[in-house]
């Protein structure tokens, strides 16, 4: 399978070839907290047609981006995983997010959010700096009955799938709110005194998740020819 080049000798172009496909990214992004089978690859991604989901393993594959393996189980199940040069795309993909969720708006109707996506946005939009000396564990519920935990230890973060007995203050945002928390649009005191999150825990861990996690403002789009 021939992949459509620019024609351009430039490893920006290079790596536009290799992951600027529609989906390939999405596909990346969803790999880098681990390997996936198809049908995994399929449930995050529910849009795209499974010919374009093969069309575009196959092309990642060949690049050198993912590689397949067999799972030692009875069911010899193939999981698509990120190799060594795969995997340097991990910073990356975190940067790109952020970069765009500086951009994101309210979601439409027919908009997904993945467990994956929840996951990632976390660790795009965590600010280690702030998390020096820092000790506290979150866990979220987000709608859908989607739940995952955070643990922050002096600067680092940890985020993984499920409930966290031990939680120093669980989160459940009501809709898309968590963003405004994280952009400052929505203030943590506003953001319980309405009822658009709801808190379990002192109200201080909640300032303090907005200020871990943050997403900083874009700069504002100039109308017109810039003269300087």
């Amino acid at each position: 399978m021939s992949i459509r080049t620019y024609g351009q000798f430039c490893g920006l172009a290079r790596a536009l070839e290799i992951i600027g496909e529609r989906w390939s990214l999405l596909i990346v992004r969803d790999l880098v907290l681990g390997p996936k089978r198809f049908t995994e690859l399929q449930a995050g991604l529910p849009k795209i047609p499974p010919s374009t989901l093969s069309a575009r393993l196959n092309e990642l594959e060949q690049s050198g981006v993912l590689r397949r393996r067999l799972l030692p189980q009875l069911d010899a199940a193939v999981v698509y995983e990120l190799t060594e040069y795969g995997s340097e795309l991990d910073q990356i993909v975190l940067d790109l997010g952020l970069w765009g969720a500086r951009s994101l708006g309210q979601p439409s109707a027919d908009d997904v959010f993945t467990l994956d996506s929840a996951i990632l946005s976390l660790y795009t939009t965590f600010r280690s700096e702030k998390a020096k000396g820092v000790q506290v564990t979150y866990e979220l519920r987000y709608p859908g009955e989607m739940i995952l935990h955070a643990i922050v230890e002096d600067g680092a973060l940890k985020v993984a799938e499920g409930a966290h007995p031990g939680a120093d203050a669980v989160i459940e945002p009501l809709g898309p709110f968590i963003k405004d928390l994280l952009t400052g649009d929505l203030t943590a005191a506003d953001a319980t005194r309405t009822g658009k999150i709801r808190l379990e825990g002192a109200f201080e861990y909640l300032e303090l998740f907005a200020e871990l996690f943050h997403i900083p403002a874009a700069p504002k789009v100039t109308e017109g020819i810039v003269v300087r």
